[in-house]
């Protein structure tokens, strides 16, 4: 089977004989040519990261936000069609509002990630609309306590505001991404757009599955990976923007924030200093190479 559409691109309903979806796959190649997006899920809270490469000089910095709060303690970030980014934010905060309506409660991450996963998906079934050129990283800290309901509901659970059992732990940090597809999975860190497999890379190293890692320490490697994975087109300007969410007794209150300012100017200060030890390693060791022969 070719590699090409050959005429089964031609419309998004149809599967190729070898059952591929073509015009899923041109979408997820609009999202490789996007900046590079990381989340990293830490210890007490969730990290997002993306890098914001700077196409005029025109461009106000700061402006152009391409980290949006979905709700009081859900951030997404996405890569590829900016547009379609912009309207999946806005159907994730439609979701948001429509299940604290109904459960007059926040919406757990994974509810979330199932009820924009299902969206999408949707847009890879019929022939008269396209797939989202976008992947997106939702991350989320769902409460650990359990608060009262937002309205009278009648007599209720006996025990807590969502009938949790007193001793039992709930709640915590959330990463997910969802791709073009419709596909989502949790993670512990997640990469999408340009860089995404020099972030995998460098992701892997951390051990996150050890949960070892703080939402401070999150922060600065966060940085430090956008910026490698920057390498690729260093003759590019950019700009890296972040936020996070923390538990509630951390930074954020539970609540999904940009990194302060100056939080964000140490994590690149660490970031440069980090890039800078690698050049001398490597100029150190190509020394020592030259010297044996």
């Amino acid at each position: 089977m070719t590699s090409i559409g050959t005429g089964y691109d031609l419309t998004n309903s149809t599967f190729s004989p070898d059952g591929r979806n073509f015009q899923v796959e041109y979408a997820s190649k609009a999202v490789e040519n996007g900046g590079t997006a990381i989340g990293i899920r830490c210890k007490d809270g969730v990290v997002l990261a993306v890098e914001k490469i700077v196409t005029s000089k025109l461009l106000k910095p700061g402006a152009n936000k391409r980290i949006a709060a979905v709700d009081r303690n859900f951030g997404m970030i996405y890569s590829g069609l900016i547009p379609d980014g912009r309207h999946l934010v806005s159907r994730a905060r439609d979701e948001a509002a429509s299940w604290r309506t109904s459960y007059k409660s926040p919406i757990p991450s994974s509810s979330l990630a199932f009820r924009i996963g299902s969206y999408v998906q949707a847009y890879t079934l019929y022939s008269s609309v396209r797939p989202f050129g976008v992947t997106s990283i939702l991350a989320g800290w769902d409460s650990e306590s359990a608060s009262p309901v937002d309205g009278q509901v009648g007599s209720g659970p006996k025990e807590g505001g969502g009938g949790r059992t007193k001793g039992t732990k709930y709640g915590g940090p959330g990463l997910y991404m969802i791709e073009p597809s419709g596909l989502y999975w949790g993670y512990y860190g997640a990469a999408t757009g340009k860089g995404r497999q020099t972030a995998k890379a460098e992701l892997e190293k951390l051990d996150l599955s050890s949960g070892n890692l703080s939402l401070e320490q999150g922060v600065q490697e966060a940085a430090r990976i956008i910026y490698v994975a920057h390498e690729d087109s260093k003759d590019k300007e950019f700009e890296l923007e972040m936020s996070w969410v923390s538990s509630l007794d951390g930074p954020t209150k539970g609540r999904h924030q940009e990194v302060p300012k100056d939080v964000l100017e140490e994590a690149e200060n660490f970031a440069k200093r980090a890039m800078e030890g690698d050049d001398d390693e490597d100029t150190a060791t190509g020394g020592g190479e030259t010297m044996e022969l």
